[in-house]
């Protein structure tokens, strides 16, 4: 992972002196809460239902140990005693004072963090597969390309106030586990007919209000003009882009009011203006932004002994068995493999991790994958180098701090944001639903026999939970001051994207379990042999699940 130069540590020490300052004027009444607004955004500060709520930036999801050491300190001395991982793969504490954010902030850029770009109308955390430079079907490391995107884009003097919030999705691999479509821009890593590297770019993608996939508008760019082609697609954004209505102004309205081929045709014309010039990336910029992700010290083993001793565990430990099968992912060097830690055992809000957890996820770090971990945007955090012999191992330290649920990819993995017990702008509670859901599919063997199944709460339209492209979304509505959820089934975060159709009327809280039992119920009744849910909905379509949810008691 990127670690800082003088002129990093330096930047960061001045942006925080900085925000004291600004912080300073504003408790002393000499800065507005107008005024202030845009200077704590700029810095990750929101006020939320209870109290503020500050979010730290993880650049593609990476940190080392230490980092989560001093996030573990950060929230026993400024907040609560726990964090929150989220959807854009950072962290969030919902607890500070304001007026202890600048020595936050400090203690953070003493361990190379900061809160910088994480909110306002600027580009945001760039995001990637939390598997990347370890996954089999992986074409290129897309991790590089991402560190690049954010050093570009961080501090840009000329997108710092963009007519809406920007989201970068980067996948460099065949499956799609960055959701790539569903952001401003998504950039997929490709291979030419001569094996060059380069890459097909996905624009005007977003959920909230008005969900919209991405569309392609270059299927492949060559990897030198990344840099200079996101530039041509912002700059247009952000003249063209709508600033008289906030719920206008992402880039996917103005793609959809100029069409894809003529927002297609003024990047290019833009792209002809600053392409070849001092964005374009040299073969040595490409090797550097490389040498930050080195690969580790692997070790060599005997796979079949290996593999012998994994079954041996497996079949005199029925826990672990499930486990290895859920949690763990294929890794492209033998005897290795990744682990999903999972944030999601019931009971506790999904992404949520103690201070205790945090330092229990470093020392996991330490002793089993060189120091590292990758927060996923399905809120859960991934060890991707674990030697095949220390699953075991590992398994039961982590069923000893609280993260060996073996759920990864299953309807209780759900995706679920803060909703109303926190954010100021939900409609409603999305916990209490999640955790009522998990309480009834409690029958592991019988969330396996489902399969994969993607199910994601919101507590408003804003979307931070991703319902729309859940297999099963969940959104709080607001009907008259009561807290309602609507269903919607079929959306898909993969390369084969697609937004989930609304089912009809919205369900009281007290009716969620049930509603989703009887939409899981017809699944069952019409899936064909090895066939998942999303392949099931899209052979029989919304009516079968209409018709069993609202069908009356007789």
């Amino acid at each position: 992972m990127y670690r800082y130069d003088e002129q990093d540590h330096k930047l960061i020490r001045e942006r925080v002196a900085q925000f004291r300052g600004q912080t300073d004027r504003y408790l002393a009444g000499e800065l507005s809460e107008e005024e202030f607004l845009p200077l704590r955004l700029q810095n990750g500060l929101y006020v939320q239902r209870l109290a503020p709520m500050l979010r730290i930036a993880v650049p593609y999801g990476m940190m080392h140990s230490a980092q989560l050491r001093r996030l573990a300190e950060i929230t026993r001395k400024y907040d609560k005693g726990y964090a929150h991982f989220t959807t854009r793969q950072n962290v969030q504490l919902n607890w500070p004072n304001l007026e202890d954010v600048p020595d936050i902030l400090a203690e953070l850029a003493e361990v190379e963090m900061h809160a910088v770009q994480t909110s306002g109308n600027c580009i945001r955390n760039t995001t990637t597969d939390q598997f990347a430079g370890v996954a089999g079907d992986e074409l290129v490391d897309p991790r590089p390309y991402c560190e690049l995107i954010r050093q570009w884009s961080t501090f840009h003097p000329e997108f710092a106030f963009l007519p809406r919030k920007f989201k970068i999705a980067v996948c460099g691999a065949a499956t799609d586990r960055a959701a790539i479509r569903a952001h401003d821009i998504g950039v997929q890593i490709v291979k030419n007919d001569r094996g060059e590297t380069g890459f097909q770019v996905f624009v005007g993608g977003g959920l909230g209000r008005t969900p919209i996939l991405g569309v392609a508008i270059r299927d492949f760019l060559p990897e030198t003009h990344l840099l200079s082609y996101l530039e041509a697609i912002v700059r247009v954004y952000n003249q063209l882009g709508r600033r008289d209505n906030k719920f206008k102004a992402r880039i996917k309205i103005l793609v959809k009011a100029l069409g894809p081929e003529e927002f297609a045709r003024r990047v290019e014309a833009e792209w002809e203006q600053v392409k070849d010039g001092a964005d374009e990336l040299t073969a040595e910029a490409i090797t550097w932004a490389r040498s930050f992700f080195p690969k580790p010290a692997y070790r060599s083993f005997d796979h079949n002994h290996t593999e012998a001793v994994l079954r041996d565990q497996a079949g005199s430990e029925k826990a672990f068995a499930r486990w290895l099968e859920r949690n763990t992912f294929p890794h492209r060097v033998p005897g290795y493999q990744a682990v999903t830690l999972s944030t999601k055992p019931t009971g506790i809000p999904p992404g949520d991790v103690t201070d205790r957890q945090l330092e229990a996820i470093a020392e996991l770090a330490e002793q089993y994958s060189f120091g590292e971990v990758r927060v996923t945007h399905e809120q859960n955090v991934v060890l991707a180098d674990v030697e095949q012999e220390k699953l075991f191992e590992l398994w039961q330290a982590a069923r000893k701090h609280g993260f060996a649920t073996p759920n990864i990819g299953t309807l209780t993995d759900m995706i679920c944001c803060p909703g109303g017990d926190y954010c100021s702008l939900a409609n409603a509670k999305s916990i209490p639903v999640a955790e009522a859901i998990q309480r009834k599919f409690d029958d592991l063997d019988y969330l396996y026999d489902l399969g994969e199944l993607d199910l994601n709460i919101s507590g408003c339209m804003n979307a931070c939970g991703h319902h729309h492209i859940g297999h099963i979304g969940i959104l709080g509505v607001d009907k008259k001051g009561e807290e309602f959820y609507q269903v919607q089934l079929g959306g898909s975060a993969s390369e084969n994207a697609s937004l989930g159709k609304v089912l009809g009327p919205s369900f009281s809280r007290e009716e969620m379990p049930e509603t989703i039992g009887k939409i899981v119920d017809v699944f069952v009744e019409h899936r064909l042999p090895e066939e998942l849910f999303i392949d099931t909905y899209n052979r029989i379509g919304l009516q079968p699940f209409k018709e069993r949810v609202y069908a009356k008691a007789s």
